[in-house]
């Protein structure tokens, strides 16, 4: 073996000592604390901006955001590959904020794999358990047993340039829990799948992360994967957390109008003025549930398209507006529609299961309950 990849062995981080402190037969998960971390690229670069969150042991959390947001940075420093400058970092009531990579107990799946090419399979699983120490007939044991909990079947005995994609993310991910850390790491692990290969693997690392019950913290762009996935979700922007929540808070109830438009929301409306229950809006007045209320007169009104009913019967306090269909998508089990209320554009979604499909031009009458209506902070 070359000088070259002796270094490049050495320096992964799956090239980590045995945690000898740590009893493996009663392995449990790690809870994460983070207060103030802060980082900054050269001069003018604000990569994370005085971040505060703990994450829950045994949680599957996920930091939603576009890119520059700060995810990759926040995750890298939780793997020990970046240092913050300003900040700690706690992980199972420890702080490692300079601890060293290899003395984390922490493993990162990355999206580009990392896995040797030059070894097999089997040996990229056994290669973390073997810079350990471990005897090879008990590496032979603990990747016969991570093989059948990933499920890989024969891949075990193949070469790496023999898998596709979706298979080395499979290898990668069984190379990281192997040898068994607090905390696995994810850091967009499924963006360069195609559709049907990527739903398959979020529904394989769900699998094995509630069977594990260990920490996964997940970074992604993609809002739809974030939902399907997580425990909680952590939506940054600029180097900060704008919210953090189950993905049902975060979808229905955005803290921002920049959460609103993360997670797919079109319909939102600025709001002129407010009075008691009512709100003035560019699409008319329309009246909210109390709790709804804020002191601050201005912000938006989020009305999102699946709570819309069309041409329905209006139950007693609903709100009703008019419009146009302007466009229809069929997408099979539902159909979208592009509504002109006003003047200004509203998105309807509406099931596919025996109601009358609407056509384009088509006047209609929109009503919609005021407790879905949500203001949002600008």
């Amino acid at each position: 073996m070359s000088e070259t990849m002796t270094a490049e062995i050495a320096d992964h981080p799956d090239a980590r000592p045995a945690a000898n402190e740590r009893d493996r037969a009663n392995h449990k998960a790690s809870s994460i604390e983070m207060q103030g971390l802060q980082k900054r690229f050269g001069r003018d670069t604000v990569a994370l901006d005085g971040v505060d969150l703990n994450i829950q042991a045994g949680e599957f959390f996920t930091l939603l955001g576009p890119s520059g947001c700060g995810k990759t940075t926040l995750l890298r420093i939780l793997a020990g590959l970046e240092e913050p400058d300003a900040g700690s970092l706690v992980v199972g009531g420890k702080d490692i904020t300079e601890t060293p990579p290899h003395q984390r107990s922490v493993n990162t799946v990355f999206q580009s794999y990392a896995l040797f090419p030059h070894l097999s399979v089997r040996e990229n699983l056994a290669f973390g358990l073997k810079m350990r120490g471990m005897p090879a007939a008990e590496r032979h044991s603990k990747v016969d047993e991570i093989a059948d909990f990933i499920k890989l079947g024969d891949l075990v005995d193949r070469h790496v340039d023999q898998l596709s994609g979706g298979q080395r993310q499979r290898i990668a991910l069984a190379r990281a829990l192997i040898c068994e850390p607090d905390v696995l790491l994810l850091d967009e692990p499924l963006s360069a799948l195609d559709a049907g290969l990527r739903s398959q693997l979020q529904v394989e690392l769900l699998r094995v992360q509630k069977r594990l019950g260990m920490t996964f913290v997940f970074v992604t762009h993609d809002q739809q994967e974030a939902m399907v996935m997580s425990d909680r979700i952590a939506v940054l922007n600029g180097g900060t957390i704008q919210q953090v929540g189950a993905p049902n808070e975060v979808y229905e109830h955005p803290i921002n109008a920049f959460v609103a438009h993360f997670m797919g929301h079109d319909n939102l409306f600025a709001i002129s003025a407010a009075e008691d229950d009512w709100v003035d809006t560019e699409l008319g007045r329309l009246r909210l549930d109390p709790d709804e209320q804020r002191d601050a007169q201005d912000g938006w009104l989020l009305i999102r398209p699946e709570t819309l009913e069309l041409d329905g019967e209006i139950p007693e306090g609903y709100n009703r507006l008019e419009g146009t269909v302007a466009e229809r998508l069929y997408r099979g089990s539902r159909i979208e529609y592009r509504l002109t209320v006003n003047g200004r554009s509203l998105m309807a979604v509406a099931s596919n299961l025996g109601q009358r499909m609407h056509n384009i031009g088509d006047r209609v009458t929109i009503s919609v309950c005021p407790e879905d209506l949500v203001r949002v902070a600008a």
